[in-house]
């Protein structure tokens, strides 16, 4: 019997894929300044979920400087 080889989906072909590392960095960075910037509890609440979106916000605010 031959025993097949099942190749890793974040690193095929020996490439490691890292963006989930920097959106989880991302996600780190931008909780802890939403957070340290909240002035009440709910608006901590608030940054913490602004921070799993913050590729969107990204996005949004280089379309608008680009023009878009």
């Amino acid at each position: 019997m031959k025993k097949r080889v099942v190749k890793d989906k974040v690193c095929g072909n020996g490439v490691c894929d890292s963006t989930g590392a920097v959106y989880g960095l991302g996600f780190i960075g931008a909780a802890i300044y939403y957070i340290s910037t909240a002035t009440s509890f709910w608006i901590g609440v608030l940054g913490v979920l602004k921070a799993i979106v913050w590729p969107a916000f990204l996005i949004y605010e280089l379309f608008k400087y680009l023009g878009m």
